[in-house]
């Protein structure tokens, strides 16, 4: 919470405590596979963007957001979900086995009333079928939470993946 809230002290708790629960909740979903319940958090203006790091340039400049790993909306969400229903998107086949330890978790208003914004670290365990190896994948998450009368849901997030080269073989699993 930035320094000059509006919010008193028992509202801040109870914000704190929703965010935290929600997104526990979204690790808890995606960790079990529960991804159409997943997506039923996300805002019908959800955008995720994972913006390119340039590994020769200082830090305050390492991020490149004219160019993107990834950029997507809730409709392209919709379109993954509904190819790994087919069973044939073979980057999932078999399904990753994964764990997400979310943490370090920033939150702060916005100008917007019902709109928070959310800062948090995860640590992704990936591991596939019978394979021994697996993946660690350590990111920062900035998101923006829009609270509905459905509960929060997920508006915008954008991940910035602390790898420059990525040794994971895809990123066919929602981050």
């Amino acid at each position: 919470m930035n320094a000059a809230s509006s919010i008193d002290t028992a509202d801040r708790v109870l914000l704190r405590e929703n965010v935290t629960q929600f997104l526990a909740r979204e690790a808890r979903l995606l960790d079990e596979g529960q991804e159409e319940e997943w997506y039923g958090t996300l805002d019908d203006e959800y955008e995720l963007f994972i913006p390119i790091r340039q590994a020769t340039e200082p830090r305050s400049n390492e991020i490149d957001r004219s160019g993107y790993r990834t950029k997507e909306t809730k409709a392209h969400v919709r379109i993954r979900l509904d190819r790994l229903a087919t069973g044939m998107a073979y980057s999932e086949v078999p399904p990753s086995r994964t764990m997400r330890m979310v943490g370090s978790i920033d939150i702060e208003e916005t100008d917007r009333p019902d709109v928070v914004a959310v800062r948090s670290a995860v640590l992704l365990y990936r591991q596939r079928g019978i394979d021994p190896h697996f993946d660690l994948l350590p990111y920062r998450r900035y998101d923006t939470l829009r609270s509905t009368a459905e509960g929060l849901r997920l508006l915008s997030r954008e991940i910035i993946l602390t790898e420059v080269s990525l040794a994971t073989p895809n990123l066919g699993l929602f981050l």
